[in-house]
């Protein structure tokens, strides 16, 4: 049966993280946070894993309970863990920014919160890298976009491993070793977190889907292999490298060097791969989804040039700020949105119409949304993320703070096209709801699974 693979749970986590989305613009708009505070201020860290987890984090996990069955061609491991994996990612996410809050003075309620917080997202990700881990375990050997997506897990398990240190340490937790990490190991958590738990993991799923929504053939090739293999050593370069240098030396500055050097090799083939993924497609007109996840694209290799340029000027720790706004904003959300604008109605007409395929007449994925309607939302997105990105390296924290706003109103015409699909509300009447159809729940599946 066609819709028996669907999550049961992924809009739900699809939901909550673009609640957490619409926050983060929200408190940025209002002034909380960088650049209006310090980078390192307890402001800034609520808004910054505001965006890393309960916007970036929700979206990749939900979308991995979907996909990871697809890459792998078997069933995923268990369809009831997801939910109490979100229940502990969800209460985790909440206790950290109070954490933080009360760092700042802003809780004075003398509560562990920061310790409880490590372990409710502990055990939260502890259950989502055991199902995926397990149904990535099931289908050895895996194919190339798996195999990025192994890779991806494990740099979440390191990000958790270093959050968790960080949060007991901040939490009053007494340990030499541990604290010397806490103040040296940032960069590291960083690009665990950033570089390998989300883009290396989306670099995988964006070959799949790229692939598959714009009819291109798959790549297996070498450069595909070698962007792999470079990539996995960079990550492994930075966290092994970086601990164990700031565990010898005190200074992961040249561990952090060369896993850069690699990295944006990794990123280069990344980029040629991508390329010959949209001149290669045998769809010629291609869909809003992938055209828009070409502006994503465009986001990342800016930012690559402007970390390269800032390295060369010796400018990069005035500007890191930009740099990580325009990954976190340009290219990750702005791929997130692009492709949830052709997932969730996938999802749907999977769930509403697989079921009676063949039996009689239904509408098609593309009856769900209006593309030129939704076109307007993206637009405007992508162009006050750039422009957000120029205030921040020039220094305009009110022009940037307007360009937040817009963002957000962007954000809310995006979201509303969502539900419109969810909602089959440009489906016409006559084909909505043919006999045998369902009309879906918006914030999960009800088709049944194997």
């Amino acid at each position: 049966m066609i819709g028996a693979s669907l999550s049961r749970w992924t809009l739900s986590y699809f939901a909550a993280a673009l609640l957490a989305f619409i926050g983060a613009q929200a408190l940025m708009a209002a002034g909380f946070g960088f650049p209006n505070a310090p980078i390192a201020s307890p402001e800034t860290l609520v808004l910054v894993h505001v965006v890393a987890l309960g916007w970036l984090s929700l979206l990749m996990c939900g979308a991995l309970f979907q996909f990871v069955p697809v890459l792998v061609a078997r069933p995923l491991y268990s369809n009831t863990l997801p939910l109490p994996a979100l229940a502990c990612l969800l209460s985790g996410i909440g206790a950290l920014l109070c954490g933080f809050l009360q760092l700042d003075g802003r809780i004075a309620a003398d509560l562990p919160l920061l310790p409880a917080a490590a372990a409710l997202l502990g055990v939260g990700f502890t259950l989502v890298v055991w199902n995926l881990g397990r149904t990535l375990w099931s289908a050895r050997p895996l194919t190339l976009p798996a195999r990025y997506v192994a890779v991806g897990l494990l740099s979440l398990v390191a990000t958790v491993a270093l959050g968790i240190i960080f949060a007991l340490v901040l939490g009053g937790v007494s340990a030499p070793a541990f604290a010397e990490l806490t103040a040296r190991g940032l960069p590291i958590h960083v690009i665990a977190g950033l570089g390998g738990w989300l883009t290396f993991t989306a670099m995988g799923v964006s070959y799949r889907l790229l692939a598959m929504f714009m009819l291109a053939p798959e790549l297996d090739g070498l450069s595909t292999r070698i962007t792999l293999y470079a990539g996995a050593t960079g990550l492994v370069l930075a966290i092994v490298g970086g601990i164990a240098a700031i565990s010898l030396y005190g200074n992961a500055d040249l561990a952090l060097a060369a896993a850069g050097a690699v990295g944006l090799l990794a990123l280069g083939l990344y980029g040629s791969d991508v390329l010959h993924l949209y001149r290669a497609r045998k769809r010629r007109k291609i869909e809003l989804n992938s055209r828009m996840a070409a502006f994503a694209l465009t986001s990342l290799a800016v930012a690559v040039v402007l970390t390269i340029i800032c390295i060369a000027l010796g400018a990069l720790s005035r500007h890191i700020g930009a740099i990580a706004f325009l990954l976190a904003f340009g290219w990750l959300s702005g791929l997130g949105l692009a492709k949830l604008y052709k997932i969730v109605p996938f999802l749907t007409w999977l769930e509403c119409y697989g079921p009676i395929l063949g039996k009689r007449p239904t509408p098609r994925v593309q009856d769900l949304v209006v593309e030129q309607r939704a076109l307007k939302w993206f637009l405007l997105y992508f162009v006050v993320v750039w422009l957000g990105t120029l205030m921040l390296l020039l220094g305009y924290e009110l022009a940037f703070r307007a360009a937040a706003a817009l963002m957000l109103v962007a954000t809310g015409g995006i979201v509303f096209q969502l539900v419109r699909s969810r909602r089959l509300a440009d489906v016409k009447a006559d084909m909505r709801l043919p006999d045998g159809a369902h009309y879906p729940k918006l914030l999960l599946s009800l088709t049944p699974h194997r």
